[in-house]
């Protein structure tokens, strides 16, 4: 291995940052795979326009001699957020991930700036597909829920990538396979209650996933087929990775959580515009990254107080 390469992921890994270099080279296999797939027509295709096509596969302008590609795993916990209404308490999950995205990501290139800054070399944003890319890379593994599981942390992390001028000869590119731990275990198809996991191929049907329809706008009603039961998080969906026994030690791991009073997830539930929206609930909404969800607010809220309220009336 290189010797700033080697320097680079030595203090990466100091960090608490688990990191790969992949040559720019790789960047076009992607794409490659990603087509296939959607060739053979094994992506519906609502779902690919809304969730796959926004991925570019060329190099920065801002980054014309890119060499590379770095993708690391930062670990992230749970949030929780707290609502209340008519006495009803709900300590609903906002997945990791979720909250602080953006935060997190510029805090790595914060940290690559400075990481490469010291060696005369550049980075620029990514769009790829993260997930492929960790674990073509070697960072990680899929499990059978099409989720990147990386050692010692499980699924409970962001990935991050970035483009840089720092040549990588040789990287550890490999075929996309399931982790052997997911042999003969289905624990995570068995509680995926939308038959997203699916027992005739690998690939996630990604249209029927709770994750797919409570990111939709707020004025998309949720598909009939889809019970209120099967409802875990404020946005995202937590039950095939609550089951997984990779994640056994990350469970109970929450970071920041946040309580909203009756009067405040009365007004949530109603769909009180951005503009009207009160300040103090506007600051818990950017501590839990969910300002940009405040329009499906009234519909993903809504379906745990039905449930709470159809349950009473029984």
């Amino acid at each position: 291995m290189d010797k700033s390469i080697g320097e680079l992921l030595a203090d990466l890994r100091g960090r608490g940052y688990q990191a790969r270099l992949v040559s720019i080279d790789r960047v076009a296999l992607l794409h490659k795979q990603l087509d296939g797939l959607r060739k053979k027509g094994l992506f519906d295709d609502a779902f690919f326009q809304e969730r796959l096509a926004w991925f570019r596969f060329q190099a920065p302008e801002s980054l014309p001699r890119a060499q590379s590609v770095i993708v690391a795993a930062i670990p992230r916990p749970q949030t929780r957020a707290i609502f209340t209404l008519n006495g009803d308490r709900r300590a609903l999950i906002v997945p990791p991930t979720y909250t602080s995205y953006d935060g997190v990501q510029e805090q790595f290139e914060n940290v690559i700036a400075e990481i490469l800054g010291r060696k005369g070399f550049s980075f620029a944003r990514t769009m790829l597909p993260l997930k492929q890319l960790a674990v073509r890379s070697g960072l990680g593994q899929y499990g059978r829920n099409n989720i990147c599981y990386v050692s010692g942390i499980g699924s409970f992390l962001q990935l991050v990538a970035v483009y840089s001028d720092l040549r990588c000869e040789e990287d550890g590119w490999r075929e996309p396979v399931m982790m052997e731990s997911c042999e003969g275990c289905e624990l995570c198809r068995r509680a995926c209650p939308t038959g997203a996991i699916s027992s005739d191929r690998f690939l996630l049907r990604g249209e029927r996933c709770i994750v797919f329809h409570n990111e939709k706008k707020g004025d998309v009603p949720f598909p009939d087929w889809m019970a209120a039961s099967w409802h875990n998080c404020v946005v995202g969906c937590m039950h095939c990775q609550r089951v997984c026994p990779l994640n056994k030690d990350f469970i109970g791991w929450f970071g920041e959580e946040e309580e909203f009073s009756e009067e405040e997830t009365a007004l949530l539930l109603e769909g009180v515009p951005h503009d009207k929206v009160p300040a103090t609930i506007l600051r818990k909404l950017e501590r839990l990254s969910l300002v940009e969800d405040l329009d499906n607010l009234p519909r993903n809220l809504g379906i745990f107080f039905k449930k709470r309220e159809q349950s009473k009336s029984k």
